[in-house]
């Protein structure tokens, strides 16, 4: 019997089990472009589905974005959680794969911000992800509006201590991260949920990537926008990025080094929000971020990847260990 191809599962990789390092670098190179090409000839089918016109009518009845940057301006090193399921590099990442879940456990431990890829050849993600974590943020921040007090002793009766302010708790904006090349994904997303997306510097042109960032702040969203080296600072400032990611993991041998964040950084003008991407994980390094005078982290896979019963605690750490700075 034949086996049919599932078009969502990750590609079996093609890497040579063993290779010279040049090897490597050529099949890993190629890794962009193979997602790129697929990003490009998948666009027609989304459009036809669902035309323009009526994505953008659909746009103009969702709710107001929330701030992506005020979320990230707060003092210290914020965090920015993402909902992965898998990589075209590892393969599945989180066997216990729940957007409700884990935007529940990102918002209870206090992450400033959630990002969701929404891939599905590559990462397996789905746009239904999105909504999916904007609706339990939406729901777990009204909850704190919602939940009922202890009621405070009436005059005269003696005991009891007067009910606490009720804590709001903080709304969080949702990031969608995808390879996005054309203005169809920006309203895509916004009609999603997003209240922020990522734009990668690699993939883009200067002409397409200033157009994404205008047609993106068109929406009430920002960009995220990512860079990987001082030619691509420059071409993100040029576009007129406020928010710039730096992407410590190499596009060509995938290595991930936080010394590419310390590297770019004078590059950066101190009124951007500076977010360091890939290779996060301990208390140490969030203090290392903000030694370099970094505003956020996007951390992913070591979230994803943990027992889900210590998922929580590792938040928690990252965020407190930003505050603390």
């Amino acid at each position: 019997m034949t086996k049919k191809n599932n078009p969502d599962r990750p590609p079996r990789s093609s890497e040579p089990k063993t290779h010279s390092h040049e090897e490597r670098l050529r099949y890993q190179g190629k890794m962009l472009d193979e997602i790129m090409e697929w990003k490009r000839n998948d666009l027609p089918a989304r459009q036809a589905a669902m035309p323009l016109t009526s994505l953008r009518a659909l746009a103009a009845t969702a709710p107001d974005p929330v701030d992506f940057v005020a979320a990230l301006r707060r003092p210290g090193v914020s965090l920015i959680a993402e909902v992965k399921r898998a990589s075209p590099t590892r393969g599945l990442l989180c066997k216990d794969f729940d957007p409700t879940r884990l935007a529940r456990t990102y918002a209870d431990g206090g992450a400033s911000a959630i990002s969701v890829l929404t891939d599905s050849r590559f990462f397996q993600g789905q746009l239904e992800h999105l909504t999916t974590v904007k609706q339990t943020v939406t729901t777990w921040q009204a909850t704190s509006q919602t939940e009922p007090r202890s009621k405070a002793p009436a005059a005269g009766q003696k005991g009891g201590k007067s009910a606490p302010p009720r804590q709001v708790r903080p709304v969080i904006p949702v990031l969608r991260k995808d390879f996005i090349f054309d203005p169809y994904q920006v309203v895509e997303a916004r009609v999603a949920g997003a209240d922020a997306l990522l734009l990668i510097v690699a993939v883009l042109g200067d002409h397409d990537l200033k157009g994404l960032i205008e047609e993106t702040r068109r929406y009430g969203m920002e960009a995220l926008v990512e860079v990987h080296d001082e030619a691509e600072v420059e071409r993100a400032l040029a576009a007129g990025a406020r928010v710039i990611g730096v992407n410590n993991r190499d596009l060509r041998t995938f290595a991930i080094d936080l010394q590419t964040t310390a590297r770019l950084r004078p590059l950066i003008p101190r009124d951007r929000v500076l977010v360091s991407e890939s290779g996060i994980r301990t208390s140490d390094d969030v203090r290392r971020l903000a030694d370099m005078g970094v505003d956020a982290m996007l951390v992913g896979e070591s979230l994803v990847a943990a027992d889900p019963r210590e998922r929580q605690r590792k938040v928690t750490n990252l965020v407190w260990a930003g505050r603390r700075v």
